[in-house]
């Protein structure tokens, strides 16, 4: 891969809403322009599976670099590799927990722990609900580590008439948060 192209992981877990992960690796590899770096869990496999009849060849397929999950000595998993952060689409709560309390026991857990340490941007998308207090309370302590909880909740106002459109304003504010700016997957509000 390009050393010139800025590096993004993403990370996809047992939650539901494997699309939103999907989405974000076909987005960035149409525009060409970053170099993606892909980890999937057991169960993240699972769901794309059942929700999108995806096989790990087909995912793997839409990323630059693929690792194991069980993979704790990748490069991923160290501060040296330079990464400008790391985004958890979809997160499960299983996932959040390990986060939030430091376990890196799996390469996603541990890549999280890494992102943070060194200060980048982790973006948690979790898809769980109703909440318990476990949740909330993990989503708040991600978020005093420096991590940004952005549940995939969607914005009405923008006028989406379909699902798929939904789900492109959802990954298009995500990888806003990167200074990735796709002007058309969605359309910020101006006011009235």
């Amino acid at each position: 891969m390009s050393e010139a192209k800025p590096r993004l992981i993403v990370a996809m877990t047992g939650a539901t809403g494997a699309v939103y992960g999907k989405r974000m690796l076909e987005i960035l590899r149409e525009t060409n322009c970053w170099e993606t770096h892909l980890v999937v869990s057991g169960a993240g496999f699972i769901n794309l599976k059942h929700e999108l009849d995806m096989g790990r060849n087909e995912i793997h397929a839409l990323a630059d670099v693929v690792y194991k999950v069980d993979d704790v000595a990748a490069a991923i998993a160290s501060g040296a590799f330079k990464v400008e952060g790391m985004v958890v689409a979809p997160c499960s709560m299983k996932t959040l927990a390990a986060i939030a309390h430091g376990l890196s026991d799996n390469l996603i857990a541990r890549a999280a722990d890494v992102t943070l340490k060194e200060r980048r941007r982790l973006v948690i998308m979790p898809r769980e609900t109703p909440l318990n207090l476990a949740h909330i309370r993990n989503m708040a302590s991600v978020t005093e580590m420096g991590g940004i909880i952005y549940p995939p909740m969607p914005a009405f106002y923008g006028g989406a008439k379909t699902l798929d459109a939904l789900i492109d304003e959802t990954v298009g504010r995500v990888l806003g948060l990167f200074g990735i700016d796709i002007p058309h997957l969605f359309q910020p509000w101006e006011g009235l």
